[in-house]
């Protein structure tokens, strides 16, 4: 379940890249004196995710421009929901609009989808698996993040795991570990800026499209959860945005 947010521009100003940390304070504070004022405190997965402002282009004054916000707890939708009817003015660091409409969206995938990573899925890969997959990093790292010079195994691998460990914990299921991913479409590696207590940290992520012909029963639950919650790591700070393509005759 989601939310399509539509803002328009109160004034011109360039795009921030950095939008990250600024976005997510937006939602965080929207969720204070409610049932999740504690969401962001809380330890573990946070289990819902947003997309970029986009078009992610430099504005004009009564630019119209939307974000997303998903997750699979309803009743966290619905809270942002009922929230975002009591605000008028949305400020993101020195980008600020007006708030025209929210629309509640159900996207449902089926047995064959196609799904793309509208923002970069960020894969760390822990210190005790370098020597699994040949890593020898430059320097004694706790952690790398995946990149395409790295054994692509790693990452689905990483991917599939952390997909599965959040289904598990948000659900309270067992569910064995599986083979998820199908076909996958490469599409470029990125490296985003972001500000985690008053410092400026490089992430790296990438950049994919997924597609599957054949989901069934507890596979497609997961991908259907995925699809909300989001791939990979930092969901909640914007990262592993998922959009379903739709195809059209």
């Amino acid at each position: 379940m989601r939310l399509l947010v539509e803002v328009k521009a109160l004034c011109d100003a360039v795009y921030d890249l950095k939008y990250h940390h600024k976005l997510q304070g937006f939602l965080y504070r929207l969720l204070k004196d409610t049932a999740y004022s504690n969401l962001h405190d809380r330890r573990g997965y946070k289990f819902f995710s947003f997309s970029n402002i986009f078009p992610p282009e430099d504005m004009r004054e009564g630019d119209v421009r939307r974000f997303l916000i998903a997750s699979p707890d309803p009743a966290l939708i619905e809270t942002f929901r009922e929230q975002l009817a009591h605000v008028d003015r949305v400020n993101v660091g020195d980008m600020s609009f007006s708030l025209q409409r929210v629309s509640v969206l159900r996207p449902r995938i089926g047995r064959s989808c196609t799904l793309v990573a509208a923002t970069p899925i960020i894969v760390r890969i822990p210190k005790a698996n370098y020597r699994k997959y040949g890593i020898e990093p430059p320097k004694d790292y706790p952690y790398v993040y995946w990149r395409k010079r790295y054994p692509f195994e790693a990452f689905i691998k990483q991917l599939e795991d952390n997909l599965i460990k959040k289904f598990k914990a948000f659900h309270g299921e067992t569910i064995e570990p599986t083979p998820i991913f199908e076909q996958f479409v490469f599409r470029k590696q990125v490296c985003n800026h972001i500000i985690v207590k008053g410092r400026e940290v490089k992430v790296f992520g990438s950049l994919w499209t997924f597609i599957f012909k054949n989901l069934y029963k507890d596979k497609r639950r997961i991908i259907q959860f995925g699809l909300e919650t989001g791939f990979g790591e930092l969901n909640s700070l914007g990262f592993g945005f998922i959009n379903p393509i739709t195809e059209r005759k």
